[in-house]
């Protein structure tokens, strides 16, 4: 019982890995699919980098989302793993709600959070068609649309406090060798 409950939890959190992508790519970018109250929020999060949509709304979706699936999840799996799978996959996405809102506000400390963000700014900044996944690459890579980082040229506009030098404006020293400042030449 204790393996299929844990094993329902895990599958919870990669089903939600898989829906912020299917979010994020065919809700958020896809233009057969506009106009939806995703989209509003992202093209907003998008043009204004240090926008996010207001945490009640997010709860909200929660709750709504955890309505709609408690009870078929309950019915195809009982009440144990029906309960652990919705679980998992809402605390994933509470997961993914505070790494989304940290690579924005926070330099970050890991490897894996660094490449989880540098990931997610090149969707942001380079190439909006590509690096949908915000807490894993994994769907991009099995959807193709996986593209290595690179040099992230940010708008001065939307970069983010933690990465420029208040007293020089440019690029923090520690973060130069993965970003760089868009400058009028480059665009």
């Amino acid at each position: 019982m204790t393996l299929t409950v844990l094993s329902a939890a895990i599958l919870g959190a990669i089903s939600w890995t898989f829906l912020e992508y299917v979010i994020h790519r065919w809700l958020g970018h896809d233009a057969r699919t506009r106009p939806n109250p995703f989209a509003a929020e992202h093209v907003r999060h998008h043009s204004e980098g240090n926008y996010f949509a207001p945490s009640w709304k997010k709860a909200v979706a929660a709750v709504l989302f955890t309505a709609m699936l408690i009870g078929p999840s309950i019915a195809l799996a009982g009440v144990a793993a029906g309960s652990s799978f919705v679980a998992g996959l809402i605390t994933m996405y509470v997961a993914y709600e505070v790494v989304h809102r940290r690579d924005h506000t926070h330099p970050g400390s890991g490897s894996y959070m660094k490449l989880i963000r540098r990931h997610h700014f090149y969707h942001h900044f380079t190439d909006p068609h590509f690096n949908h996944g915000v807490t894993t690459p994994l769907w991009d890579w099995v959807f193709g649309t996986l593209q290595p980082p690179g040099l992230i040229r940010v708008p001065p506009k939307l970069a983010m406090p933690w990465l420029v030098d208040p007293s020089t404006g440019d690029i923090r020293p520690e973060h130069t060798k993965h970003y760089a400042l868009l400058k009028k030449q480059d665009s």
